[in-house]
């Protein structure tokens, strides 16, 4: 693929209509991106009943108590018992992070778990998430022509931003666009 263009650090934004009930009104973020696959974190959908607290407390770790108040994301259909730290690149495991977007790393690590707790010494914004969104070669691209995505620049205030219910429609408004004004339609003219 000569005109390959990697979305990576780009936000994926579900139009209405899409097929894939798993996947409406998603926010997601491109974390990798290569011709034969794509991986993302839908930044939108709070896994029901679980916080930053009771996952520490299932892990046998001492958490403070406002990390009750911290959500926990579904990430996507994908893996759904593997957890990502997505949070700024202002703290960073060699070997365990992967920064991949300006300002932006995600970690798999127990560690990245403590961090996100610590003030001190962790990382400035961060959000715990189970599983991920991938993608199949050509698969993305496949749905970008088939008008099922919008793409719009991460905006670290949208990514991190706890109003989880009303992030779809504001990375619509970010684009200038209107969700009552879109169609459940896809296709090509």
């Amino acid at each position: 693929m000569d005109d390959f263009q990697s979305l990576v650090g780009r936000l994926l934004v579900a139009m209405p209509g899409i097929s894939d009930s798993r996947f409406e009104h998603a926010v997601i973020l491109i974390c990798a991106h290569r011709p034969d696959h794509a991986m993302g974190l839908r930044l939108d959908r709070p896994a029901p009943g679980v916080n930053l607290k009771k996952v520490l407390t299932k892990l046998a770790t001492e958490a403070p108590d406002d990390a009750a108040g911290r959500q926990v994301l579904i990430g996507g259909p994908v893996e759904r018992e593997r957890g990502f730290v997505l949070h700024t690149d202002d703290w960073l495991i060699d070997d365990a992070s992967v920064a991949f977007a300006e300002g932006l790393a995600m970690t798999g690590t127990r560690e990245a778990l403590l961090a996100m707790v610590d003030p001190a010494s962790g990382p400035h914004r961060s959000v715990l998430l189970l599983g991920y969104a991938g993608w199949g070669e050509g698969q993305l691209e496949d749905e970008l022509g088939e008008n099922v995505w919008l793409t719009a620049d991460a905006d670290p205030e949208l990514i991190f931003d706890p109003d989880y219910e009303g992030k779809w429609a504001k990375a619509l408004a970010g684009l200038g666009v209107d969700p009552a004004q879109l169609s459940g339609q896809s296709g090509r003219a």
